[in-house]
């Protein structure tokens, strides 16, 4: 009979689609957890998993297993949560997909949930808009915030919690004034220090710029923010960065942060959920507290 830790050991598989962090999530060393989905399917009398020299995918009777492993272990873990919070204690752990525009916000959030549940702990993980969505609908994140547009609907719960606007960031002998507002085509001028073009943000960027015909000079590419706006504390480049994110700072040494205009651009950030139920505590706790921090 196929056990709940079997169950277990599936669902990392299918997170990580990698045998040696799928059995780091469990706590095993990698050879125990590839003997362990063996011994599945000898008791299944059939393969789930299709191998070569790495994890290559799932055979079909593989994704029907998976589909009915997710269901199981997530009702489990609902289970256990729902038994706590009946007993007026929010506990578990909540993992969080976030872009990297939104990593102030989401640190906000987790601030306001953790003094309502100090029980509840988190972990948040930087990734693509796309990663987002995939990873919550492969168990990998309870929840993410993450860009509105190109949301599937039909699979997650959407809800909008602020409008993302934007400001270049230039170091002071750069900048084309020191206050005031700057248009796409003076920032188009700068040596630029924007995020990977597989990024959504850098292809919003990329997008205004095609729109307007301009090329702009992009010397170095990151994949977060804080180094881009270190560069710009240096001197060497200006950056496109969220509002919300620089102002956080508060201000950089050496730097000039302007509106960007012509065109003004906003892009709709929300606070995406699994669509469907039960809705684990930690979940419904995590927004509550996004609606009253937007």
């Amino acid at each position: 009979m196929i056990s709940l830790k079997d169950l277990e050991f599936l669902s990392a598989l299918a997170r990580r689609r990698h045998f040696a962090r799928a059995a780091e999530d469990c706590g095993v060393s990698q050879p125990a957890f590839s003997m362990r989905i063996r011994k599945i399917e000898e008791r299944l009398d059939t393969p789930i998993v299709r191998r070569g020299n790495r994890f290559l995918g799932f055979t079909a009777e593989g994704e029907a297993l998976i589909r009915h492993a997710r269901i199981i272990v997530e009702d489990m873990k609902a289970m256990e949560q729902e038994f706590r919070s009946a007993k007026g204690e929010v506990t578990g752990r909540l993992a969080i997909g976030v872009i990297p525009t939104a990593v102030v916000f989401a640190a906000r959030a987790v601030t306001a949930v953790r003094r309502r549940h100090p029980g509840i702990t988190f972990g948040v993980y930087t990734a693509t808009s796309l990663a987002i969505q995939q990873g919550i609908e492969n168990g990998l994140y309870d929840a993410g915030i993450t860009y509105s547009e190109g949301v599937s609907r039909d699979l997650l719960q959407v809800e909008d919690v602020y409008a993302e606007t934007y400001l270049l960031l230039a170091p002071s002998a750069l900048a084309p004034r020191v206050a005031g507002e700057v248009t796409w085509a003076e920032a188009a001028e700068l040596p630029l220090s924007l995020l990977e073009p597989g990024m959504m943000n850098r292809r919003i960027i990329d997008q205004v710029f095609a729109e307007q015909g301009l090329v702009p000079s992009v010397i170095t590419e990151t994949s977060g923010f804080i180094a881009s706006m270190e560069l710009a504390a240096q001197g060497l480049a200006a950056t496109i960065a969220p509002r919300l994110l620089i102002e956080s700072f508060g201000g950089l040494r050496g730097t000039v942060a302007l509106p960007l205009t012509g065109p003004a651009l906003e892009k709709q950030v929300s606070l995406v959920t699994p669509l469907r139920d039960p809705r684990l505590p930690t979940v419904q706790a995590l927004r509550r507290a996004v609606r009253e921090a937007s």
